[in-house]
């Protein structure tokens, strides 16, 4: 076979060199990577489903090239003809990750270097996006949140972790196109002209997809006066800009004073984030006139450091369970509870405020404090991501970003799927949500039934029954007035009452 997979005749009739195939990388990544999913994933996976889901992946950029397989049979085809056909190896459990996922990745072999012999467009693709296209394709079947990170990514995210340069973008996703969702003031984007709801096309002429967000965000970061060009496009038209990026310092807090209520934004979760919310909440607390409540501000959040959100609940609760993670791994299974001797805000009232982009870390501490009883929840549906990912690392630079648990509140329900709905729904626009204020104050419970529905989910939820749920209150950007409702909420004690999650 070496021979016949090293060239092929081009329509000319003429022998044309092919580019080696990167044999000694490709087994070395999957086989580490299979090892680690068939280890440490949350689901459980068999080798043979790896290695087609992987070859699946690995061929998607021809669509010449299929994958064909019958009870353990798989084959590559082209047309009517097989390219390679063979057997796959035993599903048996016996042994360890390491040498399962090797012989998987050996088995997975022949057949990428069949479909590099046979197809330019896939020789094109470069060893980084054969990787990615792979992983995908594997976790495509797995759970939406696992990921293959490149090399270069990898070197990205460390050095944001020692520090960053910004360009100075927020993306989302909108309508299947990444757009940007908010610019900072005086930074290389504003002083370019970029504006809100310009669309993001590429990033140093690497594509940006709407359902790889943190993806996109990687390639606009990188370290401090270097240069980054995008592609946006605006009413039709694209221009180039190059942004050099400037180091920046990461304040995930903010702080506003509004008629005797503390009003706190947290943005994301960082190693100084409980830190920084204590700080302005003493400080608050040690003036003539402590706040009469707090308004929390977790729209937009779209996670980050699990033990900091753990931190920050601690701040505002007595000793008990925050949250729980569960996972097929021993060490995935794991309590977290709040220890201090308690509560820096004195009882005061607290109003946790939440929108369609509050995420993972950001939904697990309004959940706490809902669970608790500690806070009231408004805005709308959370995004409903509830798995915590570790960062493994590959032989050839990259990571794996791979999900091992699933976030579990003290009683029993899960965030992923449904993820958080609100006591006060403001999703059906002012008018709704005046209304949804009466009934609070009346003692009645708009969500009530809806949230008695959320507490009794358990994992796995259906995809259905979490659609369902979410169609209620749906997940929105942040909406104008929620602050407003806030402020009402948390200085009204029977509305406020009624609010709390029973």
């Amino acid at each position: 076979m070496g021979a016949a997979l090293a060239q092929e005749v081009p329509r000319a009739g003429v022998h044309e060199a092919i580019a080696p195939f990167p044999r000694q990388e490709m087994q070395a990544v999957f086989a580490a990577g299979f090892a680690a999913i068939l280890d440490r994933h949350m689901e459980r996976a068999l080798p043979s489903d790896l290695i087609t889901w992987g070859l699946a992946g690995f061929t998607l950029h021809d669509p010449s090239l299929r994958v064909e397989r019958q009870g353990r049979e798989l084959r590559l085809m082209r047309a009517r003809r097989a390219l390679i056909s063979r057997v796959l190896p035993s599903d048996s459990a016996r042994g360890k990750p390491e040498a399962i996922g090797m012989s998987a990745a050996e088995a997975l072999l022949p057949f990428q270097e069949a479909a590099w012999a046979a197809s330019p467009a896939i020789r094109d693709q470069g060893r980084d996006r054969l990787l990615r296209a792979g992983f995908s394709a594997i976790f495509g079947h797995l759970d939406p949140f696992s990921r293959y990170v490149t090399p270069e990514e990898a070197q990205l995210a460390r050095e944001r972790r020692l520090g960053q340069g910004s360009v100075g973008l927020r993306l989302a996703a909108q309508r299947g196109q990444v757009v940007v969702a908010a610019v900072t003031r005086d930074s290389p984007a504003a002083a370019a002209g970029i504006r809100v709801g310009d669309r993001l096309v590429t990033v140093d002429d690497e594509m940006v997809l709407a359902n790889d967000l943190p993806g996109a965000e990687l390639l606009l970061e990188g370290a401090p006066e270097t240069e980054v060009t995008l592609v946006t496009q605006r009413a039709g038209r694209r221009r180039n800009v190059t942004l050099q990026r400037v180091a920046q310092r990461v304040e995930t807090v903010t702080s506003t004073m509004r008629d005797g209520v503390l009003h706190l934004r947290v943005s994301g979760f960082t190693a100084l984030t409980s830190a920084q919310v204590a700080g302005f909440i003493e400080a608050a607390f040690a003036g003539a006139s402590p706040p009469r409540g707090l308004v929390l501000d977790l729209r937009g959040n779209r996670g980050g450091v699990l033990s900091q959100a753990v931190a920050v609940a601690d701040i505002f609760l007595d000793a008990g369970e925050i949250v729980a993670t569960a996972g097929r791994h021993p060490e995935a299974n794991r309590r977290y509870t709040s220890l201090s001797d308690g509560d820096l805000t004195q009882g005061r009232p607290i109003v946790v405020m939440v929108d369609g982009r509050t995420a993972s870390a950001a939904e697990i501490l309004a959940a706490a404090l809902a669970e608790r009883g500690r806070a009231a929840v408004l805005g709308t549906g959370t995004q409903g991501k509830g798995l915590v990912q570790i960062l493994l690392p590959l032989p050839n630079g990259g990571e794996l970003q791979l999900s091992w648990s699933r976030i579990v509140m003290p009683s029993g329900w899960p965030l992923q799927g449904a993820g958080l709905l609100p006591a006060l729904c403001t999703a059906g626009g002012d008018e709704a949500a005046a209304t949804a204020l009466a009934a609070l104050r009346a003692g009645q419970q708009p969500m009530g039934t809806v949230l008695a529905r959320l507490r009794a989910l358990r994992p796995p939820v259906s995809a259905l029954e979490a659609s369902a749920l979410r169609e209620i209150c749906p997940g929105l950007d942040g909406i104008e007035r929620d602050a407003d409702f806030a402020q009402a909420l948390v200085l009204d004690a029977a509305a406020y009452q009624a609010a709390l999650m029973r």
